[in-house]
This record gives structure tokens, sequence and C-alpha cells, in this order.
């Protein structure tokens, strides 16, 4: 099923890049399984599936805003399986990041590679509160008359 974005394309302006990203999304795609969790406000992590695949065949890279996690297993010495129910083919996940979102490290821990993630925003993008000035008034009774 495809989903149709052409109303928001009326109704927005300067999300052009956000809503062509949903378009191109593939979630055909679904080798490896992951999870995206958010700690807080600022941090995540993504949690990738990666079973049978040592530090060494996994690589992690930011580019552009785009972290991308690939996995390719060293082949040499592969035995010859009778039953190979744990996948462990070649793959490339792509995470478009958010602005202002680094990446802070990433561990394999049990199977899993974990990828954490936090949103630092700069004191010149965030909030600040404004404080409101009235010009004194002045009566017309206090001032002098010429």
């Amino acid at each position: 099923m495809r989903l149709d974005y052409s109303p928001f394309f009326r109704s927005t302006v300067g999300f052009d890049r956000l809503l062509d990203l949903l378009e191109s999304a593939d979630t055909a795609q679904g080798y490896p399984p992951y999870n995206i969790e958010r700690s807080d406000e600022n941090n995540y992590r993504v949690t990738i599936a990666a079973a049978g695949f040592a530090e060494k065949d996994l690589g992690v890279e930011v580019a552009d805003g785009v972290l991308t996690v690939t996995g390719k297993r060293d082949e040499a010495g592969k035995p010859a399986y009778l039953h190979q129910g744990i996948a462990g083919r070649a793959f490339e996940r792509k995470f478009q990041l958010a602005e202002h979102v680094e990446v802070k490290g990433a561990k394999l821990e049990n199977g899993l590679l974990h990828v954490d993630l936090e949103r630092i925003v700069p004191e010149a993008k965030k909030a600040r509160r404004i404080t409101i000035n009235a010009p004194e008034l002045k009566s017309i009774e206090g001032s002098k008359a010429a």
C-alpha cells in the first residue's frame, strides 16, 4: 500500500525534503531487524540484531546526516551447515538523522549492535524567554507646558 502525501504538499511550506524522504522510504527491507528507542527528550538508541557478526564485521558511519550501519562476515573458514537458521548475509541499513543529532558511540553486546545518539541543540537555536518592556507612561499632568 502506498500513501498519498500530496495533501501535505498543498498545506506545508519548507517541508519538501521531509516529505521526499517519506515518499522514498524503503519499508520492504526487513533485514536485519532493528529498534529505535527514545530514552529522553534528547537521547536515542538504534539497536540492530547482528547475531553472528563480530565487531570486525560491522561498520558504523555518519556522513551528511545519514547514519549507515553495514555488516559483512568473513566467509573464510565457513563451516558446512546442515541447516542455517541464523542469517548472516551482508547488509546495509541507513537512518536519516535529524538536524543536530550526533552519534555518541556504538557497542556490540549479546548479538545486538547499539548505536547511541544525542540531539545537541546549539545555544543560538534553543528557545529563550524574551522580556517584555513597556515604555514608561508619562502623565500629561506631570509634564510642564511650554
